[in-house]
């Protein structure tokens, strides 16, 4: 991509240009924001006055670049951590900025920033890049500071020490020093008093005289003053403030170097940004964009949908009768059908896309996964969403072949709006970006729900080379790194980890998949306060984004700081229990009694949360249906293996002291392999829970609606050497 680098004159910016093309990119422009000409009364002022923002100007002369630069013009007006676009805000001084760069030079489709540390600075160069259509690059973004450090100074970053304000850094002894003179004092501070080795808690400030970015010349700082701004016996502050510099060639330089200071402001390199801040065209584009079709013209759909628990509850929709168009066209209408039938029913119950926490997207071809998020991002913005958009997984499944339609959407859903959400945009080193309104991951309660990993690089997003199992290791490695976001890992945290696979994998391809799994997660699991392992289902899907081989979707437990000893709350035990001692449910309990727990697997955290896995093979399924004729030939047997199905759940909720309306989601998956419309899964479902009901064991269908979902898949199991006739997944909390 051909980027415009933010640069403030400091280490982290240049840096942050020499990541960008270390991943491919080339820096076309610079851009610089300085503050106004009277704020001389403001601290960090005084290195833009005269010669301090002429050393920025010989940023272009020395990289052979032009430079746009804007006197800023608004103030830090809207201060909240995520910014909503504010009049008078010095954020509009940015995009202004921006919007001429990208006027001059169209090519131009991403920034790059050197933040490291901060959301605040991140944010705003997000929503600055999402309304001009342009991608922010932020290579340096959560990276470890110490050894960021180390590789800043190693590949030839020159930088001097222009302002102090932290314990141990003092005016006199350190203004002008260079880096790599500090580096083993920052380090010493670091384990001392815990400053940011890299300066990104304000202890210091640098100005970059040199680094392998400028081939035509170094800048030489020939004379400065320090002055002292606060003489703190603790943490003086203290700014390096140059008077005079001039500029020297390197050997083989081919641009033309001059030697007044003056003369740099006033080269063709340097282009001044003024001017009212207006919309830019694209911002134009986007307000004017007319809605996708509207549900009234999809009243010809035959949708059902499906419902859980109460305050956190899962909504389910799908069609029952598909349409005839071109596929393309199917797609978008039934997904509109779908998003307006779910939207309508959370304003139904005085709710919105606000209060989705998150959305399991299945459509039937990811050819068309475009086409889908166009009609996504129509119903689900950051507009409303103001507490951030959900997290998303999207993957193909075979819905046509057993009459979905094209498009099936699950969204989990809170009463409360409430929750913390992750949604970096910027791509980085750190982890898969998230371009669009869908975030990494989202926090409510005590429980993280993470969007589906991919095996991507992060700084390239681009599937990693060495197949499944190759896949499979970066993406724990980027569930790790959002894990490690919210204070948690997804060794010692995960509730349940649903694991996406091609259906295209081989045999042994599976077997890798799976041995990988267990080595390089399941034995380094800390189960020292559960007790119990995470509950792992392995779903074999016809495609997933990108052409992956694997996708992973871990489900996490993040205690609450004012209850983190693992005991419900008095609000966490409102629910109770299923009745359990009617003679019905008893006499299921002996008809199933010479079954063991082989086929459960459950997980559950102080009462309070509890995930299960369950799952019917064939050797199961031969014991229940009592016959060794194709299970799949007689509706008979499938009510049987539901019947089976319902009685293991409804034990496992009574066991734990859940109740139905503690369920906020149930998923049962079938395999398209056998000659079973969804229709009547879904029908032998819900028969099987009308009997469990009438047997005495609380209300499973509250709202008149199923509490499930049928999930068609290629196929599903606990292992991926094993295709289960049925797998349920459930999830209940009291959080």
């Amino acid at each position: 991509m051909e980027v415009v680098a933010l640069v403030s004159g400091g280490k982290d910016s240049c840096f942050a240009m020499m990541r960008c093309l270390d991943y491919g990119h080339k820096i076309v422009a610079l851009a610089n924001l300085i503050p106004e000409d009277d704020a001389v009364d403001e601290l960090d002022s005084y290195m833009y006055q005269t010669v301090g923002h002429q050393i920025v100007v010989s940023y272009a002369k020395c990289m052979g670049l032009p430079l746009f630069r804007r006197r800023i013009r608004g103030s830090s007006r809207e201060q909240g951590l995520k910014y909503n676009v504010t009049t008078g805000d010095e954020v509009e001084d940015m995009f202004a900025l921006l919007s001429e760069v990208k006027r001059q030079i169209p090519s131009i489709t991403a920034v790059s920033s050197g933040a490291i540390a901060s959301d605040y600075q991140r944010l705003r160069v997000e929503s600055v890049c999402s309304r001009l259509g342009l991608v922010s690059l932020a290579y340096l973004w959560k990276q470890d500071q110490t050894l960021l450090l180390d590789e800043m100074i190693r590949r030839g970053i020159v930088a001097i020490i222009v302002k102090v304000a932290a314990m141990g850094l003092k005016p006199s002894a350190h203004l002008g020093k260079e880096l790599a003179e500090l580096k083993c004092h920052l380090l010493q501070l670091n384990e001392s008093y815990g400053i940011n080795v890299c300066g990104e808690g304000g202890e210091y400030e640098t100005l970059t005289l040199d680094c392998p970015l400028f081939r035509n010349a170094r800048i030489v700082l020939d004379d400065f003053e320090v002055i002292l701004h606060s003489p703190d016996s603790i943490a003086p502050v203290g700014i390096l403030h140059p008077l005079k510099f001039h500029l020297e060639h390197k050997p083989n330089s081919f641009g033309t170097v001059g030697d007044s200071a003056t003369a740099q402001e006033n080269s063709s390199y340097l282009y001044e940004v003024d001017g009212a801040i207006s919309h830019s065209d694209v911002e134009k584009k986007q307000e004017t964009l007319s809605p996708v079709t509207t549900v009234d013209a999809c009243t010809n759909i035959d949708l059902c949908i499906s419902k859980t628990g109460k305050k956190l509850f899962s909504i389910g929709c799908w069609i029952q009768d598909p349409c005839g168009t071109s596929e393309g066209e199917c797609l978008k209408t039934d997904l509109v059908a779908v998003l307006s039938r779910i939207e309508n029913q959370l304003k139904e119950e005085g709710l919105g896309w606000m209060n989705v926490l998150y959305v399991h997207l299945f459509i039937s071809s990811m050819k068309e996964f475009g086409l889908a998020n166009e009609v996504y991002v129509s119903f689900i913005t950051e507009q409303k969403c103001p507490l951030g958009v959900p997290s998303r997984s999207t993957v193909e499944l075979p819905l046509v072949q057993v009459g979905l339609g094209h498009a099936y959407v699950e969204v989990l859903v809170t009463k409360e709006q409430v929750k913390r959400v992750l949604h970096v945009q910027s791509i980085s080193c750190w982890a898969p970006s998230c371009i669009g309104p869908y975030s990494q991951a989202t926090l409510h309660g005590e429980i993280l729900y993470m969007a589906g990993q991919l095996g991507l690089d992060p700084p390239t997003m681009k599937l990693c080379p060495g197949g499944p199992t190759a896949e499979l290791e970066f993406a724990l490695r980027n569930s790790e790194a959002v894990a490690n976001a919210f204070g948690c890992s997804i060794f010692s945290s995960a509730i349940h980890f649903l694991v996406y696979c091609s259906a295209h994998l081989t045999s042994s391809e599976k077997e890798q998949v799976e041995h990988t799994l267990r080595s390089s997660y399941i034995t380094s699991l800390d189960c020292s306060n559960t007790g119990s392992y995470p509950t792992i289902l392995y779903v074999f899907a016809s495609d997933l984004p990108k052409g992956a081989y694997v996708e992973i979707k871990p489900i996490l437990y993040v205690p609450s700081p004012t209850n983190d000893d693992g005991v419900p709350t008095r609000e966490q035990e409102a629910g109770g229990s299923l009745p359990a001692s009617s003679e019905a449910f008893s006499a299921w309990s002996a008809q199933y009694s010479d079954l063991d727990d082989s086929c459960c697997q459950v997980h559950t955290i102080g009462g309070k949360i509890c995930s299960a896995v369950v799952s019917v093979t064939n050797d199961i399924a031969l014991k229940i249906c009592s016959t060794t004729e194709q299970l799949y030939h007689s509706e008979e047997h499938l009510k049987a293996l539901a019947r089976f199905c319902a009685f293991q759940l409804a034990k496992i909720l009574i066991d734990n002291g859940f109740s139905w309306d503690n369920l906020t989601m149930l998923r049962f998956y079938y395999s398209v392999e056998h000659p079973v419309t969804a229709d009547v899964m879904s029908r032998v479902f819900s028969e099987a829970f009308a009997e469990l009901e009438e047997g005495g064991v609380g209300s499973c269908t509250p709202d008149g609606v199923p509490i499930f979902n049928i999930v068609p898949v290629s196929a599903s199991g606990c292992f991926t050497s094993l295709s289960d006739i049925i797998s349920c997944e459930l999830l209940a909390s009291k959080v």
